[in-house]
C-alpha cells in the first residue's frame, strides 16, 4: 500500500479539461516540494480519445500559463481506480453521476467535483471548451488554476 495521497482528475474524454487539471495540479504540487508524496493521474468516462496527448488547444493555453501537458494520454476510467485513489475528482455533473454509477459500494466518499474546492461558489461545473475557442480554453484554465489551488489546501490540511 503507498504512502501517497492519491488524485484523480475526470471529464469525459480526457483530452480537454481533465489533463489541464492534472497538469495544474501536477505543478502546485512540485512548487511545494512534494511530489514524492501526491499521486496525480487523469481520466476521461468515455473512451473517444484514448491513447491520445491532450487537445492541442488545451495545451497551448497550458504552455502560455506554464504548464506542460504534453506527457499526459488520454485513458478510461475504471472501478478499480474509486478504489485505488484518495480523490476522485469530475470536471462536472454528467461525469461526477457516471463515475457513482461506475464506483463499487464504500468508495463513494471519495467522489466530488474540482469546483467544491473553488473561490467562486456559483459555479459548480469546468464548462467543456472542446467545440469552442481558444477563450473556452482560457476560462477552464481560470477555472481549474482557483479550484486546484483550493483541492491542494484541501489535501495539505487533511494529510500533512
Amino acid at each position: 500500500m503507498s504512502d501517497k495521497v492519491k488524485i484523480l482528475f475526470v471529464c469525459m474524454g480526457n483530452i480537454c479539461r481533465s489533463p489541464t487539471a492534472h497538469g495544474v495540479f501536477r505543478k502546485i504540487v512540485e512548487e511545494a516540494g512534494l511530489a514524492h508524496l501526491i499521486e496525480i493521474d487523469s481520466a476521461g468516462t468515455h473512451s473517444y480519445h484514448e491513447g491520445k496527448r491532450p487537445d492541442p488547444r488545451a495545451q497551448q493555453a497550458a504552455q502560455l500559463r506554464g504548464y506542460d501537458l504534453s506527457d499526459i494520454q488520454a485513458r478510461r476510467v475504471t472501478a478499480r481506480d474509486c478504489e485505488q485513489f484518495d480523490y476522485v475528482v469530475a470536471m462536472d455533473e454528467e461525469n461526477l453521476m457516471l463515475l457513482q454509477e461506475l464506483c463499487p459500494e464504500g468508495h463513494e466518499d471519495k467522489l466530488c467535483l474540482l469546483l467544491d474546492f473553488s473561490t467562486d461558489s456559483v459555479l459548480r461545473e469546468v464548462p467543456d471548451p472542446y467545440y469552442g475557442g481558444m477563450r473556452g480554453f482560457e476560462r477552464v484554465l481560470d477555472l481549474v488554476e482557483d479550484a486546484s489551488n483550493g483541492l491542494f489546501r484541501h489535501i495539505a490540511k487533511e494529510h500533512f
